[in-house]
Formats: structure tokens, C-alpha cells, sequence
């Protein structure tokens, strides 16, 4: 098996432990394992008496009890993994063979597409079009959807251009899925991070070939914990652990443990970072309208991503690899993406960082133009 370069993480690796202004990444705010445990209404010695010993190939009860109840759904079709990167790798595995035909979204994250790619499956990309944060296309994606269709992998709210789609999109997805048995792959990875409307429904609890993948490095603030997790049909999960017994085999008891606490309190950890993203977003928008003479993009309805164009930039990536270098400011290049005029811009982290941020990007534009 041959897998492409995730060229978004070669971008961040080179860069990320040593920028000043970090206007780049994909989620929120971190927290401390202080601030975690104090949400849940504990501290650091209840850890204390963890055994360190393995925990079981879908993980741990406790966890997937909190996660089942969250989403709706029982325990026995909840896998917990490494950050959802590892679900959607063990999924793919799991049911995609060489050959088969596989709709994704363009522009898309690199594991959405490239596992499946590396697999040998045909890539049939689906040109998303957007306007005030909302898909306008998704007719053509419901026309790519067919009998020789083996899998659909979206993901909504978007990464990296912040577009979802309403929940009667959200439905025609399902339904022409489940007219030709097509497997959906549903990333909801931002599903509690929108702006003025409500979050999407998991999928997989009412469609029996849905997969829903979640993290808790997104919304939630926790990207060093390394969870995520797949809600699927028992059977797919099976074929998962099968493949997790050549790879990760299992998640760390100590790790569970803390999760365990901030699924059961996902609200208090969402509650403030969703608050900070909506003040961001704001600001954002400010600065987009001020710079629309050099910039264009549409105003994300979730997660804490933009992707505009940089209209007057010839080069994108070397005026990103320059702002780096001399203003400390740190983006993502749309190459990255497959779409090599834009930048991705994260909101989610301080106030204060973006807004220094934003300053500095916006003081080298006349230059790079």
C-alpha cells in the first residue's frame, strides 16, 4: 500500500512548535488537565488509583457508555480510538476494497480522501459550492451517489471552508445513500461548533450503513488527548478491532479516564470555546469585509475555519512560508488542500492571537500583490 504525503501535516509539523501568531489551526482554545477535571467536579488524585493495565479493543465501558448516551446510541456500536484520524483509517480498512467507488468532498482533510485512495478505490470528487456558510450544490452530489457507489464521506461542519449544510440536505444525503446500500462516512468532527442554527443529528443511529466519526480535539479543546471515536453498526466495528490488533490495539486506561470526564461534561467544555469562536468569528468578518478588495471568502456557519482566497497573491504558499518566517504568523496554504489561491484561517484560539494575527497578514498583502 502506497499513501500519499499529508501535506497539511508536513506544513504544521515544520512550523507549529515555533510560531508566535498561530491563525492556522482547526480548533479551539486548549484546556489543562486541571481545568478539565475541575469542570468535572474532581482533581488530579481521583486519577490516582488507575491500574495501568490494557483496556479493551473498543474501549473502555465507562467511555463508551458516556459517548453511546451522548449520541444516542448503545455502547456496542461505539469504538473509541486514537483521535478520529485512526477511526477513519480502521473504517475504510474495514470496508473499502480495491476498485471500489468512493464520492468525496473537494476541497476535503487529506485522510477523508487518501486512505481510501491509498486502497486503490476510484476517487470521485464532488466540487463543493457555498454561499453564506450553506452548501448550494448538493444536487450534484446527490447525482454522483449510484448503484456502483461503495462509499460517501462528507464532513459537515467543513474543514476547512466552515460550510454545513441544513438538516434537509442533511436527510436527501441519507436517503440516496440508503437507496443503493451505499456506505455513508459522516465526519463530525465540528458537529457542536455552528453559529445560528442547531447541530446536525449523528447519521449513524438511524441508518444502518452510516459511520459518524467524532473527536474530542476540536470542539471540545483536548487535541494532546488523542480521542476519537466511530458510531457504526456493531458488525463494521468488528472488522475495525481486527485491524486495531495490528495497530494501536487499544487506548490508554489514564487517557480514557479523562475522557470519560469531558464526554460526561461536554457541555461545560463546549459552553465557553463556542462563546470565544462566535466573538472570533465576528472579528473575523469585520476583517474580511475591511480586506474584500484582497480577500474573498464566505463567512463560515461552524467550526472555527475560513478559507479565503488571497485574490491579489500570485504565490500563495510562498507568501504563507514568508509570514511566517518574518511576521511569525502562522496559516495553512490551500495547496494543502488541493486548492492552491486560498489560505485556511482558524479562529478558535485567543482573542488577542488572532487579532495580532490578522494584523500582520493583512500588513504583507499590498506587498504580495
Amino acid at each position: 500500500m502506497t499513501i500519499a504525503p499529508a501535506l497539511l501535516e508536513d506544513w504544521l509539523r515544520e512550523r507549529y512548535f515555533t510560531t508566535t501568531y498561530d491563525i492556522s489551526s482547526s480548533g479551539v482554545e486548549n484546556y489543562t488537565v486541571d481545568q478539565v477535571l475541575a469542570l468535572a467536579g474532581t482533581d488530579a488524585a481521583s486519577l490516582g488509583g488507575i491500574m495501568f493495565r490494557d483496556s479493551h479493543s473498543l474501549g473502555g465501558e465507562p467511555l463508551r457508555a458516556a459517548l453511546a448516551e451522548r449520541h444516542g446510541t448503545d455502547p456496542g456500536s461505539v469504538i473509541a480510538t486514537q483521535g478520529s484520524s485512526e477511526a477513519v483509517y480502521l473504517v475504510m480498512q474495514a470496508l473499502l476494497k480495491p476498485g471500489d467507488e468512493v464520492v468525496v468532498q473537494a476541497p476535503a482533510y487529506h485522510a477523508l480522501v487518501e486512505v481510501a485512495a491509498s486502497l486503490g478505490c476510484r476517487i470521485v470528487p464532488w466540487a463543493m459550492r457555498t454561499a453564506h456558510g450553506v452548501v448550494t450544490n448538493e444536487d450534484e452530489l446527490l447525482a454522483l451517489i449510484g448503484p456502483a457507489t461503495a462509499m460517501v464521506v462528507v464532513n459537515f461542519p467543513h474543514n476547512p471552508t466552515g460550510a454545513t449544510v441544513t438538516g434537509e440536505q442533511q436527510a436527501a444525503i441519507v436517503d440516496a445513500c440508503a437507496r443503493y446500500g451505499t456506505w455513508l462516512a459522516w465526519d463530525n468532527a465540528f458537529q457542536h461548533l455552528v453559529y445560528d442554527r442547531e447541530p446536525l443529528p449523528d447519521p449513524a443511529p438511524g441508518y444502518p450503513r452510516a459511520i459518524s466519526f467524532g473527536t474530542l480535539s476540536k470542539a471540545y479543546g483536548l487535541p494532546g488527548l488523542r480521542v476519537g471515536w466511530a458510531l457504526a453498526a456493531p458488525e463494521v466495528l468488528a472488522g475495525c478491532v481486527r485491524r486495531r490488533d495490528y495497530t494501536s490495539l487499544a487506548l490508554s486506561p489514564l487517557v480514557e479516564a479523562v475522557a470519560t470526564h469531558a464526554v460526561r461534561h461536554a457541555d461545560e467544555l463546549l459552553r465557553p470555546r463556542l462563546a470565544q469562536a462566535t466573538a472570533n468569528r465576528a472579528v473575523l468578518a469585520d476583517w474580511l469585509a475591511e480586506h474584500r478588495d484582497r480577500v474573498h471568502a464566505d463567512l463560515p456557519a461552524g467550526g472555527v475555519t475560513a478559507f479565503p482566497e488571497l485574490t491579489t497573491v500570485a504565490d500563495v504558499t510562498a507568501f504563507a512560508d514568508r509570514l511566517d518566517r518574518e511576521h511569525g504568523v502562522l496559516v495553512v496554504p490551500g495547496v494543502c488542500f488541493g486548492a492552491p489561491r486560498h489560505i485556511r484561517l482558524g479562529f478558535g484560539g485567543s482573542s488577542a492571537e488572532l487579532a495580532a494575527g490578522l494584523d500582520r497578514l493583512a500588513a504583507l498583502l499590498p506587498a504580495a500583490g
